[in-house]
């Protein structure tokens, strides 16, 4: 069976590429932006096609000869996403269509239309519609509340807010009502879905139990065995609510208001299709779910993140070599090698940031992530996914990775708010270790903030360089 898999760089779309990949039935395509955010590891028989939603032709390539299609792609990182996720979703059930796709799996979200719905949830539902309007081919619908897993959105802020507070003052809507549902159990309705004998589109409402927000939060605390206040008060604005997220958990303030908007409408089950046609998945309680993800982080056996996917296209729409040529500002610090090896020197400056920080100087990392975050940016929170691995399109604290190469090169994209654009470098060569920080300012005010920082750049930079090849000594 000829299955593509859209998405697979995404939160769900890592995990389920795993799966799909070990299942000996699936002759597996990905349609990707950018190769490059691929594994390594990728087995040569998968086929690849790199292209978005939007190009037409690419779309139709990517989906010759395809038996199933999954469509995991979602916008909300732009403005836009609205109009943008349904324009997507057209293209593609056209495009699938054309090229006589015979089903179409999307993952959508639970919840009904009504006034309180909320933008980005009917934007998920007007998604589901466009790609279920059609009775030249199937659509199976599957539909999520809150998905529970190591590094996915909801529950990072859930076991952010227990970790950091013991009292929590919290908006009203906590006593909203959900169904959670843990990701492992998510991935089973998606892989069961290829062979669903049903003909006709189906919309199928997936969850555990009913919580309530402050249930889930209580529950969580039980898992991570700690104890916790929460005091609902009804005059917290979204806005409030939505800095209060923004600067004590990883998600930005764009990410936290559209799930706090969300959290006034209740998302549970509308059907009980799940059971009737899955009847062996018996999706796993909610404290279970948990208790597996704080596992997978504990044993570094996270798989995807939330912050690890940009739908915007943005960074990868970016000629960053041409660009860094062209920068203004560049702070360059070398040192020799001496009797190191390339690999003890790649390994050490690619296990920077996250857990281990930065070196000497954290304070003043930590004080520019928190400047970050009231700004509405992503900060250090974000951390890494893995503490001794990374790949690109991965997120290191408040930078992404854009390039890394093998004993020889990382290359770092600035995502904090900076009037400019910016980009850290380490590479290896001529037994030296170079390290790089560009700059491309914004008007005068970029120019005035590089050279603002250079009594800073010049102790944290040198440092850095320092303290690299003296942890590389270590390895």
């Amino acid at each position: 069976m000829k299955v593509l898999l859209t998405g697979s760089t995404g939160y769900i779309g890592r995990r389920l590429k795993q799966r799909l990949i070990q299942n000996q039935d699936i002759d597996l395509r990905l349609y990707v932006r950018n190769k490059k955010t691929l594994s390594q590891n990728l087995p040569s028989n998968i086929d690849v096609v790199e292209g978005d939603t939007f190009n037409k032709e690419k779309l139709k390539e990517a989906l010759k000869d395809v038996d199933t299609a999954f469509y995991l792609v979602h916008s909300l990182s732009r403005n836009d996403y609205k109009n943008l996720d349904k324009q997507s979703a057209q293209n593609f059930l056209d495009a699938a269509i054309e090229c006589g796709v015979k089903r179409i799996i999307y993952l959508g979200g639970l919840g009904v239309k009504n006034e309180q719905t909320s933008e980005h949830l009917l934007s998920r539902i007007e998604t589901g519609e466009v790609l279920s309007s059609s009775k030249n081919i199937q659509t199976i619908w599957i539909r999520a509340g809150v998905i529970i897993g190591s590094g996915s959105t909801s529950f990072e802020i859930i076991r952010n807010l227990t970790e950091k507070l013991p009292i929590m003052t919290t908006p009203k809507w906590v006593n909203t009502k959900a169904q959670p549902i843990a990701v492992d159990d998510v991935l089973n309705y998606l892989e069961q879905s290829i062979y669903l004998k049903e003909k006709e589109n189906l919309i199928v409402d997936i969850g555990s139990e009913q919580l309530t927000y402050k249930e889930m939060m209580l529950e969580t605390a039980k898992a991570l065995g700690l104890k916790r206040v929460l005091i609902p008060l009804p005059f917290l604005s979204i806005n409030v609510s939505s800095y209060w997220l923004n600067l004590f958990t990883p998600v930005q303030f764009k990410v936290a208001k559209a799930l706090i908007e969300g959290l006034k409408s209740e998302v549970v089950i509308q059907n009980d299709n799940a059971k009737k046609y899955f009847p062996k998945i018996h999706p796993i309680s909610y404290i279970e779910a948990v208790k597996r993800a704080v596992k997978e982080i504990e044993t570094n056996q996270v798989i995807s993140r939330w912050s690890d996917t940009d739908n915007s296209g943005k960074i990868w729409d970016r000629n960053h070599d041409k660009e860094i040529a062209d920068a203004i500002f560049l702070d360059r610090k070398e040192l020799l090698l001496k009797d190191l090896s390339k690999e003890q020197v790649f390994k050490s400056f690619t296990s920077i940031g996250g857990k281990d920080g930065w070196f000497a100087f954290d304070f003043l990392w930590e004080i520019r992530g928190l400047i970050d975050k009231m700004l509405g940016g992503v900060g250090l929170k974000r951390g890494r996914k893995n503490q001794y691995n990374l790949s690109v399109g991965e997120s290191l604290d408040f930078w992404k990775v854009v390039d890394i190469k093998e004993n020889e090169r990382l290359l770092l994209y600035a995502q904090m708010k900076v009037p400019g654009t910016a980009w850290l470098e380490f590479k290896i060569e001529d037994n030296k270790l170079i390290q790089s920080a560009y700059f491309y300012p914004k008007g005068l005010f970029g120019r005035i903030y590089w050279y603002s920082l250079i009594p800073i750049h010049y102790l944290v930079f040198n440092n850095m360089i320092k303290s690299i090849i003296k942890k590389a000594e270590k390895f």
